[in-house]
């Protein structure tokens, strides 16, 4: 039993010791923005930001990592989200300004992985024909997003194809746009670390790595 109890504790040293030993390289496992980006959080508060798609399969499968990130920041750390458009042919836009005006209505978080899900799974917001694994054709539009926020969140479905044809929406549509452009953000899922810090999965080398250099880059930004 001594033994055993010596070998655990032998291993959680080792596990301790490794993660303190992870050293990360700028340039190689993330990348300084710069100028840096602005942030939307207020003073004390450290932004981890997520650029994604929901027609984006990758940010489909990538969702259990960003709920053990959001799980593993520390408090001063705030978890949202960008929407790209990078791919018109594949209905990034659409899905972009639903995911907008959700946020202007204020129901953006209620309803996300709802959102991942209606897409990737029961198919009623699908981008790809399950039988042909080709595009959709007609891809979804923006009143079929509106029938789901309304089924999932209460909107009045007219309320929310108005909000998304408003001014506002389109304003923060452009704001988004040019924070992946500034960000030099080109593919999704891309992290972003206080408006200054850009990786991905590929760059960190693994799901816990990158929950690790997120942390480590939030913890940079918080002066530990």
């Amino acid at each position: 039993m001594k033994r055993l109890f010596a070998t655990l504790l032998a291993l959680t040293c080792l596990t301790a010791l490794t993660a303190r030993a992870e050293t990360w390289t700028e340039g190689e496992h993330y990348f300084l923005i710069n100028p840096p980006l602005h942030t939307s959080v207020p003073p004390g508060k450290v932004e981890v930001t997520e650029v994604f798609s929901y027609a984006c399969p990758h940010c489909a499968a990538f969702r259990p990592v960003i709920h053990q990130l959001k799980a593993a920041l520390p408090p001063n750390a705030v978890l949202d989200y960008v929407p790209a458009s990078f791919l018109p042919q594949e209905d990034w836009p659409m899905f972009q300004r639903a995911y907008v005006t959700a946020q202007i209505l204020g129901v953006a978080d209620k309803a996300h992985d709802a959102i991942f899900d209606a897409v990737w799974k029961s198919g009623e917001l699908a981008v790809v024909d399950p039988q042909t694994n080709r595009l959709r054709d007609p891809a979804p539009i923006i009143e079929d997003a509106a029938h789901v926020y309304s089924r999932l969140t209460g909107v009045p479905f007219a309320k929310f194809v108005a909000t998304s044809q408003s001014f506002s929406v389109d304003m923060k549509m452009k704001e988004d746009d040019d924070f992946i452009v500034q960000g030099q953000v080109d593919s999704t899922p891309t992290i972003v670390v206080n408006g200054k810090y850009r990786l991905d999965l590929s760059s960190a080398g693994s799901p816990d790595k990158l929950i690790a250099l997120v942390k480590y880059l939030v913890a940079k930004e918080s002066g530990h």
